[in-house]
């Protein structure tokens, strides 16, 4: 199972914004950030906007921050609202054509699975893998970045 690029990219945006700490993160911030395009950022912040996990703040230093607290986002439902379906094969598909689906069992197992990694990922919030903001870094930055926050090496 892979989880498209677009989940990815929105767990990654929701991690920068949780680990700003009420300032407003920009669309252009976040693509230098993830090395991904502002045009595809763009549309992740806007389903996650939809879906009330970002709060899109307008005007010329407008941003986007949490639009509920960090522990309040599961990671599962974050998934449920970016990924088009959990599939993992032909027979969890409306349109099923597969010849041995009444009797395999191996559907029965890949379904099993699917509901504990969704039970999982239920469990955790975005609290859980919030990162400071240094660690947004690239290594070679971090140590500028560390003492410009006050911390030390």
């Amino acid at each position: 199972m892979r989880l498209t690029s677009f989940s990815d990219y929105a767990l990654r945006m929701l991690m920068l914004a949780a680990s700003a700490e009420g300032r407003l993160i920009t669309i252009e911030e976040a693509a230098r950030t993830f090395h991904v395009s502002k045009t595809h950022l763009n549309k992740v912040a806007n389903v996650l906007t939809r879906a009330g996990f970002l709060k899109a703040v307008r005007g010329r230093s407008g941003g986007l921050t949490l639009g509920k607290p960090a522990d309040a986002i599961r990671i599962g439902d974050v998934l449920r609202i970016t990924e088009p379906d959990f599939a993992l094969v032909e027979c969890f598909t409306t349109g099923n054509q597969c010849v041995i689906a009444q009797n395999c069992k191996l559907s029965k197992l890949l379904s099993d699975a699917l509901m504990a990694f969704r039970n999982l990922l239920d469990e955790h919030t975005l609290a859980d893998i919030t990162l400071s903001q240094p660690d947004f870094l690239l290594p070679a930055e971090r140590n500028g970045a560390y003492r410009q926050l006050g911390f030390s090496d």
